[in-house]
């Protein structure tokens, strides 16, 4: 099947292919750090969204609910953090395209 404008449609594809491929790269380059209670925990999560550390000062074991809270808390926001930065590099690498807004 022949795209309309031939070749010159397809490397705009491959093109396109090329940076989704880098952008899911640079995304999973990706670390973030956040903590609650002022620091008693912290946790690193990556571009995939994994936990890759989890930080607890040991005064916060003193206190199993307020623990699990900070450990939700300092989860949802190395999340947000997470999806920040990755909106960020989508829109910096597709800012160049010409692209309507909104449309990544």
């Amino acid at each position: 099947m022949k795209l309309p404008g031939g070749g010159k449609m397809q490397q705009m594809l491959a093109q396109a292919q090329q940076m989704q491929e880098k952008l899911k790269e640079e995304i999973a380059r990706i670390e973030v750090e956040a903590s609650t209670g002022g620091g008693m925990v912290s946790v690193k999560m990556n571009g995939s969204k994994e936990v890759l550390a989890v930080k607890i000062d040991p005064e916060a074991l003193e206190d199993a609910e307020m623990l699990q809270d900070m450990v939700l808390g300092a989860v949802n926001e190395a999340g947000k953090r997470v999806d920040e930065e990755s909106t960020a590099k989508t829109q910096s690498m597709l800012g160049g395209m010409g692209l309507p807004p909104g449309m990544f």
